[in-house]
């Protein structure tokens, strides 16, 4: 069933609570900043069919990894809501991997660069906005210490939007679009 009308009265429940929390809660707004992150991913990923960022030490699929990290975001969402699941070491560690790899195929980062380019390196941008969000959400909630999140978990949440600013310039670079960086006039 698509409804269930529990929820009619702007409440929802969480994993292994009993009690109905507002819609308007934090911990409702951080779970729902994971959903939107994650559903803003499926569209890069459908967007960018069959493209292979050509790294030093190996090759990876852009659909491939998006679809990982949807997976990931999907623990980070269980975790939040109150399921014994939480993001392992290796996990944050692929990130770095991915996002070191990257970084060695660029040009050294000396400003800010104006969003733009390709398609792609926009909606990674935007993407990274939206995970930064879900991260200041996450961290509020565990800042008001309703819940507690594993320390890999956290790092994640940082390192996501750290590859998606890779995979923005990234699709600039392989596009041979030079950044544009602000004006400040």
């Amino acid at each position: 069933m698509l409804y269930t009308r529990k929820g009619d009265g702007g409440t929802t429940k969480t994993f292994g609570c009993d009690q109905r929390v507002s819609k308007s809660s934090s911990i409702a707004e951080a779970l729902g900043s994971l959903d939107e992150i994650n559903s803003f991913l499926g569209l890069i990923k459908v967007k960018s069919k069959k493209i292979t960022f050509e790294l030093p030490e190996n090759k990876i699929s852009v659909p491939e990894t998006i679809d990982r990290i949807q997976q990931d975001l999907f623990i980070i969402q269980a975790e939040l809501a109150g399921a014994p699941k939480t993001i392992a070491e290796e996990k944050v560690k692929w990130l770095e991997e991915i996002i070191d790899g990257i970084e060695k195929t660029l040009p050294p980062i000396k400003t800010f660069f104006v969003s733009g380019g390709t398609e792609l390196a926009t909606l990674s941008d935007i993407a990274r906005t939206i995970a930064r969000r879900a991260e200041r959400r996450v961290i509020g909630v565990v800042d008001e210490g309703k819940i507690k999140i594993g320390k890999n978990t956290l790092a994640y949440l940082n390192r996501l939007s750290s590859v998606l600013y890779a995979f923005a310039r990234n699709f600039n670079h392989i596009a041979n679009i030079t950044e544009e960086a602000p004006q400040y006039k």
